[in-house]
């Protein structure tokens, strides 16, 4: 069931984000709507690359494509009243997505019996591929690769559920608010990665 139940919160989360930052681009509606998919399916699409299974596995969503579908049509309806809240909720709605899909990653690594190291992976992927894609898209610097502290918190994750700490349903939905709330706070606090300039 948090199989199921996350990864419809990070797809629905991440086809919004793509969707308004495509609008915020001012792109096409056929812009808007591949915007949208990209973000909501890329990470597990590169996961999925990268841990051996087959791309096409991501076909069998149905159900997620409609969720996908029927977010970021919503989005295209009512932009005016959804962009207003996106300059107030856009980085929340960016924190449910990697917070559900890193959760749900480590789940799908672990399913298939993997080593720790690749269901870490599988978890920053899964939580930050999307948005990555995403930004790269929208000729923007992706986030993840700024000092703020974003995937740590999808590394982390994956690292609890890959050594077993958890793993039912319960302390499964817990993780999902924790690491939901630790990206919160990077932000609002402005948290960062120590980084390093080279001035010549």
């Amino acid at each position: 069931m948090a199989w199921e139940v996350l990864s419809a919160i990070g797809t629905i989360a991440f086809a919004v984000s793509g969707a308004i930052i495509a609008m915020e681009e001012e792109y096409d509606v056929f812009g808007i709507y591949l915007l949208g998919f990209v973000t909501a399916f890329g990470g597990g699409a590169v996961r999925n690359l990268l841990i051996g299974v087959p791309v096409s596995a991501l076909w069998e969503q149905e159900m997620m494509f409609q969720l996908a579908l029927a977010a970021i049509t919503l989005v295209f309806l009512f932009p005016n009243r959804l962009l207003g809240q996106w300059n107030r909720w856009g980085h929340f709605f960016d924190a449910i997505g990697l917070s559900a899909f890193a959760v749900q990653g480590a789940l799908y690594a672990v399913e298939l019996e993997l080593p720790v190291y690749a269901v870490i992976v599988a978890a920053v992927l899964t939580g930050s591929g999307g948005g990555i894609i995403r930004d790269l898209l929208a000729g923007r610097k992706p986030l993840v690769l700024k000092a703020e502290i974003y995937a740590v918190w999808a590394a982390i994750a994956g690292l609890l559920i890959g050594v077993d700490l958890i793993s039912n349903d319960f302390t499964l939905y817990i993780l999902f608010a924790a690491i939901l709330v630790m990206r919160v706070l990077s932000y609002t606090y402005k948290w960062r990665l120590p980084s390093r300039k080279i001035t010549v």
